[in-house]
């Protein structure tokens, strides 16, 4: 089977053999096309409003090129299918038919089964490539998981990055591999039941390689200031050809690649004073030409907490978004585990027990309150959104790559903390996301990298240290150089999962294969008693408080049969006092002890009752 996702610009093989040269030039007085191979020159014809275009049998599949604007500066091109030698190097003509895809029978799975692994392809595996993610499938799958959620791989400037500097937003890196490899790997996965998912940035290009500012500087605007500088112009003269750049990116990625959703990147950071804005258009386009193929999730990260993003219509179907990453829960059960009260986690250190109760029946902890650390009021009312609407975590490559250190939580808090928070989380109605080897207790640090070069590497490893000045961990200069600079290759290798034999069944055994057993197990339990009941949530929840301690958690989601999935928990060293259970079937508990102690109206320390009540 074919696919192709068929695009305004780029090189595109027609059915003739030519291949169709189109570029958006408006500052150019002339392009030609360069074929390295053929050491051909041939000139492109100007057309209106900015485009230039040639049809050339002289190309084929394989073809390598590039763009010369005005005869002297020679660039990629910038919608490129692959790049074989990176950002600054000729663009490589690709058929995409050549791929003969086998998995024409799926149609993805439905938002309420998704359990979501994080990776970074780079780091994921020994040689970090698509095929050695491939090779991981069948212990993705045996674990419990339903989606797998690719890091960027967008182009970027050199070897190795976490992926939000792409420049070249149509080509996979190759340090991953080539075009043909992802796609096996998402095959591959669909065959073994799994979902795939891939992180869109859309708020800024990569520092390095990025040539649009040469040739269209009517991509950006200085009318919108971003922490990367000049805006994207999604609102100004010339929208329309930036805004259907950005849109035909995430249809390429959707059509072309069969990836099952994406995730797009700090939303919050695009500024479009425009209606519709560009968020809710790359909604809208993508729900009117897939998904009623296809199971289609799209999921944003918005620090903005814009529910109305969010929203089902009558039927509770999705609108625009399926789901956001849910911060608020993690920083409310990070400041629980750990104490800390540093940066954006001074928001949650009052009553941190007290917002994580909420996120857990609400969504969001913020929902139009003043934020003392973002200085403003930040969030909406989450009023009729289903608990689907929020991805809940205690890792993803933010909250432990932009520490320090990059620790991980296992090293910050206690192995009971740490199991009763997941007690919670993999079993609560959101759907959950791991990051990569969080499920056997990772100890390899997930730190920032780059490959970058000379004043711009520079630049980035001293912006990385002085980020940290104000925390008072990092005050002195002598400290911060203690930072892994992010452009040396060590820095990367450090964050390669080492990955320990879990073969072993025992729990005791062996550390790494008593946590892998836990989480197997939850996961298991959340698809065969949670799943099935997240589609009879009826929108009430009540949350408890205890009367003796402010470390405990007590809720019921309500379901349409007039029964009602509840969830008591104890995230404190002293036992407490819960309200007498009703009647209920228990689906899960920590321990024999703690279900006897709850019968005897205790609930032991660091402890999580979840059960199916029948109301009467």
């Amino acid at each position: 089977m074919e696919r192709k996702h068929p695009m305004p610009f780029g090189a595109e093989v027609g059915e003739d053999g030519a291949v169709r040269f189109r570029l958006w030039a408006p500052h150019a007085q002339n392009v030609a096309v360069c074929l390295e191979d053929a050491s051909k020159k041939l000139p492109l014809t100007k057309l209106q409003n900015g485009w230039f275009e040639l049809s050339s049998r002289d190309a084929r599949p394989g073809t390598l090129y590039r763009f010369q604007i005005d005869g002297n500066l020679k660039v990629p091109d910038p919608a490129s299918r692959f790049q074989p030698s990176d950002v600054h190097g000729p663009s490589l003509v690709i058929t995409p038919v050549a791929f003969d895809w086998t998995d024409e029978n799926w149609r993805g799975r439905p938002w309420e089964e998704a359990v979501i692994y994080e990776l970074h392809v780079g780091t994921f595996t020994p040689d970090g490539s698509f095929k050695g993610a491939e090779q991981k499938l069948d212990y993705l799958r045996d674990l419990g998981v339903t989606a797998i959620e690719l890091m960027p791989v967008a182009d970027f400037s050199g070897r190795r990055n976490w992926g939000y500097d792409g420049v070249l937003l149509y080509a996979p890196d190759s340090s991953y591999g080539t075009p043909e490899d992802l796609k096996h790997l998402i095959q591959a996965a669909h065959n073994k039941n799994l979902m795939v998912f891939l992180d869109v940035v859309y708020n800024h290009f990569g520092p390095d390689g990025n040539y649009l500012h040469a040739y269209s500087p009517q991509f950006f605007t200085s009318r919108h200031h971003t922490p990367w500088g000049d805006g994207i112009n999604f609102d100004g003269p010339d929208r329309r050809i930036v805004r259907d750049f950005f849109i035909h990116n995430a249809l390429y990625w959707l059509e072309e690649y069969h990836f099952d959703g994406l995730r797009f990147d700090a939303v919050h950071a695009i500024v479009d004073d425009s209606t519709p804005n560009i968020i809710t258009e790359l909604a809208q386009v993508i729900r009117h030409k897939i998904s009623s193929q296809r199971h289609i999730h799209l999921i944003l990260e918005n620090a903005d907490n814009a529910s109305h993003y969010l929203k089902r219509d009558r039927e509770k179907r999705v609108r625009l978004y399926d789901a956001q990453w849910n911060d608020d829960v993690h920083h409310a059960m990070h400041v629980l585990l750990t104490g800390e009260s540093n940066g954006y986690y001074s928001d949650y250190a009052r009553e941190p027990i007290k917002q994580l109760r909420r996120c857990l029946t609400e969504g969001f902890a913020f929902q139009g309150e003043c934020s003392p650390f973002h200085h403003a009021n930040r969030g909406e009312p989450t009023t009729g959104l289903p608990p689907s609407a929020f991805v809940s975590f205690l890792q993803n490559h933010d909250q432990v790559g932009n520490r320090a250190f990059g620790e991980r939580i296992g090293q910050l808090t206690s192995p009971q903390a740490l199991r009763t928070a997941m007690e919670i989380l993999l079993l609560a109605p959101s759907p959950p996301l791991l990051f990569m080897g969080e499920e056997f207790a990772a100890d390899s640090p997930f730190l920032f990298f780059c490959d970058f070069h000379g004043d711009l590497a520079a630049a980035v490893t001293n912006g990385r240290r002085a980020e940290f000045a104000h925390f008072p961990d990092f005050t002195s200069a002598e400290t911060r150089e203690r930072i892994p600079d992010p452009n040396d290759e060590a820095t990367f290798t450090r964050s390669k999962l080492r990955w320990p034999n879990l073969d072993c069944q025992s729990l005791g055994a062996d550390p790494h294969a008593g946590w892998f057993q836990f989480y197997h197990r939850l996961l298991s339990i959340r698809q065969q008693a949670i799943v099935p009941l997240l589609s009879k949530i009826c929108g009430a929840c009540t949350a408890k408080d205890f009367d003796d301690d402010e470390r405990g958690v007590s809720i019921e989601w309500a379901l349409t049969d007039e029964s009602a999935l509840t969830l008591i928990a104890n995230l404190g060293n002293e036992s407490l006092t819960p309200e007498s259970p009703k009647q209920s079937t228990l689906i899960y508990s920590s321990s024999e002890e703690a279900m006897k102690s709850l019968d005897c109206g205790q609930l032991l320390p660091w402890s999580v009752v979840w059960s199916l009540q029948t109301r009467k």
